[in-house]
């Protein structure tokens, strides 16, 4: 009897940890060398074996690869994935193939940039990135002072797609300057003149540091400069040392990655808007967990089509009105 009973207890264990396996999901980033998506993968991978989900992990080529990405939902699709989280390199043209994967029965989620529209998935996980745009143009707007009215302005971008994630900080960048944005999902229809020009970059250091020179060439007295992230706004920096011109010149980003941090205190990034990626994916495998296990969706925030994962001015240069922390305690909460 004895023998009967721990050979029972052992199939019905074994039956139920084939049970507990048997939620698998996805994780599809834009790239696997941005720190941002590092720490993400990092972030699902420990959720994921913490609940018993087996993950899969998928990235671009290169932010803006759009193929790989379409490759990595199919086969999502094809293993029979209860939930994809995804961070789409380009909004729009990833619609098609996330509606099939919500079709087959998979709960999608956005990470960090909305579907457009932002109801193509089930839920986004994200900082409100216009909001972060906006806390670095007010930042750069009040240290500036009086010269914010003579400022000469660069913005460097992500890429030509014009993202949701590209076009939100770009535009909440210069409404927090003071700038008129025209439409708020376009990137460069303004017509102030103290913009110099947009350029591109991936969001790399290579990037960052050529779309600089570009726009050196068409104004060399450049004195504020937006970038959509911080290895951007690294390359930017080297492009203005190379022309002698690092003094003098502010830098404004968003991310809070470690490096990002660092050059706060180093003096190469005025300011910049720290963003929670470990965060975004771990809810994201919580809400997988939950719907294979009662069929909920996770609710967007009050007020937004989105749930917000929050924002954090970093700066080591404080100005009244606007809530920030510095690079040290900014250490502490960074990532990568």
């Amino acid at each position: 009897m004895k023998t009967l009973m721990t050979t029972s207890a052992l199939a019905i264990a074994m039956m139920a940890g084939a049970a507990y396996a048997e939620t698998s999901a996805c994780l599809i980033t834009k790239t696997d060398t941005n720190p941002f998506f590092v720490k993400m993968k990092e972030g699902a991978s420990e959720a994921a074996a913490a609940k018993g989900i087996e993950l899969s992990t998928f990235a671009g080529k290169y932010d803006g690869d759009v193929e790989t990405q379409v490759a990595a939902v199919e086969t999502c699709i094809a293993s029979g994935a209860k939930g994809i989280l995804i961070t789409p390199t380009d909004s729009r043209a990833l619609v098609p193939v996330i509606t099939q994967a919500r079709e087959a029965g998979a709960l999608v989620i956005a990470l960090d940039t909305q579907f457009e529209p932002a109801d193509a998935a089930d839920a986004t996980f994200a900082t409100d990135n216009f909001k972060a745009g906006v806390l670095i143009g007010q930042w750069a707007k009040a240290k500036m002072g009086d010269d914010a009215a003579n400022a000469k302005i660069a913005l460097l971008d992500l890429n030509a797609s014009e993202i949701s994630v590209d076009y939100q900080r770009d535009n909440g960048f210069l409404q927090g300057f003071g700038i008129d944005i025209k439409d708020p999902k376009d990137i460069g229809d303004e017509d102030d003149p103290r913009i110099v020009g947009n350029d591109v970059t991936d969001g790399s250091p290579d990037g960052g540091r050529t779309a600089m020179e570009n726009l050196l060439q068409i104004d060399p007295d450049i004195n504020l400069v937006y970038t959509i992230n911080e290895p951007a706004a690294a390359g930017a920096y080297e492009a203005l040392k190379s022309f002698g011109k690092e003094e003098g010149v502010l830098i404004v980003s968003v991310d809070g990655g470690c490096p990002g941090v660092k050059d706060i205190a180093g003096g190469v990034i005025g300011a910049t808007s720290m963003q929670f990626p470990l965060l975004m994916a771990s809810k994201g495998i919580d809400a997988i967990k939950a719907f294979a296990e009662t069929g909920e969706k996770p609710q967007n925030s009050e007020g937004l089509d989105f749930f917000n994962t929050g924002v954090e001015l970093i700066t080591d240069e404080p100005v009244d009105g606007i809530p920030s922390i510095t690079s040290a305690e900014g250490l502490k909460k960074c990532w990568g």
